[in-house]
């Protein structure tokens, strides 16, 4: 004889329902979200703070006197829009900033020879064009922004255009 057929009562499809939006839940929650769209521009502007930080740095201990003074400030300046946007790529992903290992090239091999010939060191003149690049780089990405982000890299893009035309250019024309 055939059993009878199953009752569905509310508690079962209720428990049921739960259940099934539990598993859903998880199931998504394991998932990786997309980065953030702002991600990308908040990275490369400080990868650009961080390499300007250590030119200006690298270019201040080869020289002396009020170039060295301006270039150290521009070093400390860089290095703290580096902090403030890492500090920000943190607020927005939750985990830390990524970590570059910025390195500023100073030797090339050419390719007719077998020996390696040096670049000339950075000068304050290589500095001046990190910076016009970090500011022009900026305010594009400041424009395409909005809120905070808009204002922190309009902010770091003023910055630099300042070190460069008002703290270097005048002191790289005298040396």
């Amino acid at each position: 004889m055939p059993s009878p057929a199953p009752t569905v009562n509310r508690r079962r499809l209720l428990l049921g329902a739960t259940a099934l939006a539990a598993a859903g839940l998880a199931a998504a929650a394991c998932g990786t979200a997309p980065p953030p769209p702002d991600l990308d521009d908040l990275t490369t502007a400080l990868d650009r703070a961080r390499a300007d930080s250590q030119l200006a740095t690298e270019v201040a201990e080869r020289i002396r006197g009020p170039v060295a003074q301006a270039l150290g400030a521009v070093a400390a300046e860089r290095s703290a829009h580096a902090d403030a946007l890492a500090d920000e790529i943190v607020r927005l992903t939750g985990q830390a900033a990524p970590s570059t290992s910025v390195t500023v090239s100073t030797t090339t091999t050419t390719t007719s020879s077998t020996s390696s010939v040096a670049d000339p060191p950075p000068t304050v003149d290589d500095v001046v064009g990190a910076l016009r690049t970090s500011a022009e780089s900026a305010t594009t990405s400041a424009t395409a922004l909005s809120g905070y982000r808009a204002g922190l890299l309009g902010s770091i893009a003023a910055a630099c255009t300042a070190a460069y035309t008002v703290a270097l250019t005048p002191l790289g024309e005298t040396s």
